[in-house]
């Protein structure tokens, strides 16, 4: 696990932004071959897809073999409702990109089967030939999309329901009412973040940083779904100071100099 901090978030954005580009063009995707992107919502992803979209209307990366699932989407929310996770992609990123609708997945959270719903989105991910790059954020308590701390580290996608914490979290969103976020949501499973052949996450504010510290250095546990990453071949965490205060020293020092030695 590769982990690499960087002195602010908008720093972060700009080299997980650089590193995204860089490998869909190293992989050069074609309408049979398309690169495969895992995305995340939430703050942490906003400064990476600022960086994205002027990357796109520079010119030095294009996202029209590019095919995109998404990690979550509330329960009982249209796709069109200001709150729901495919407007929030909407907004914030497809509609700025060259990529085509159609090549951009988001479960249904207006599904009356939430689990037909659930396997038919791993087998399209399957279908698609596996994710290749999987981008994601945490939360305070160290979970994964909508995986929360006592989530199996096996599972696959299906229908959740949120902690308070969480919902509490995400009120910001919601006028401030904890009430009037959704109690339930579909997400990717760990598992299923898992077997993508690589897995970036970005992490940024000290608010995350207990999180971090128990992600890196303590023990794979499902009770801090971040750490799954300790056991994946490809996996990077990218963060900024403030999210690296509860690392011991020693830990920055190595990972410091690991990075500056390549």
């Amino acid at each position: 696990m590769r982990l690499l901090i960087h002195n602010n978030y908008e720093n972060a954005s700009r080299w997980t932004a650089d590193y995204i580009a860089g490998r869909i063009n190293a992989f050069a995707p074609e309408q049979a071959r398309p690169f495969v992107l895992g995305l995340p919502t939430g703050s942490s992803p906003l400064g990476v897809y600022r960086q994205l979209i002027a990357a796109c209307k520079a010119g030095k990366v294009s996202f029209s073999h590019v095919t995109t699932f998404n990690m979550d989407e509330y329960l009982g929310l249209p796709p069109d409702h200001p709150q729901s996770y495919r407007r929030f992609m909407d907004d914030n990123f497809f509609s700025a990109i060259d990529i085509k609708t159609g090549n951009t997945h988001i479960p249904n959270g207006m599904t009356t089967n939430p689990e037909e719903e659930c396997g038919a989105y791993e087998q399209a991910i399957k279908s698609a030939g596996g994710i290749e790059l999987f981008m994601g954020g945490i939360g305070s308590n160290g979970h994964i999309a909508f995986n929360e701390p006592g989530s199996s580290l096996t599972s696959r996608t299906r229908a959740m329901t949120l902690t308070t914490e969480t919902r509490i979290a995400n009120s910001r969103f919601f006028d401030g009412d904890p009430q009037k976020v959704p109690s339930r949501a579909l997400t990717v499973g760990i598992g299923t973040v898992m077997d993508a052949r690589e897995v970036l996450i970005i992490v940024s504010g000290r608010q995350k940083a207990r999180a971090l510290q128990a992600a890196v250095e303590g023990g794979v546990s499902h009770w801090c779904p971040l750490s799954c990453l300790q056991t994946h071949p490809n996996a990077i965490i990218v963060c900024d100071d403030e999210a690296a205060e509860e690392l011991k020293y020693g830990t920055v020092k190595y990972f410091k100099d690991i990075e500056n030695l390549n």
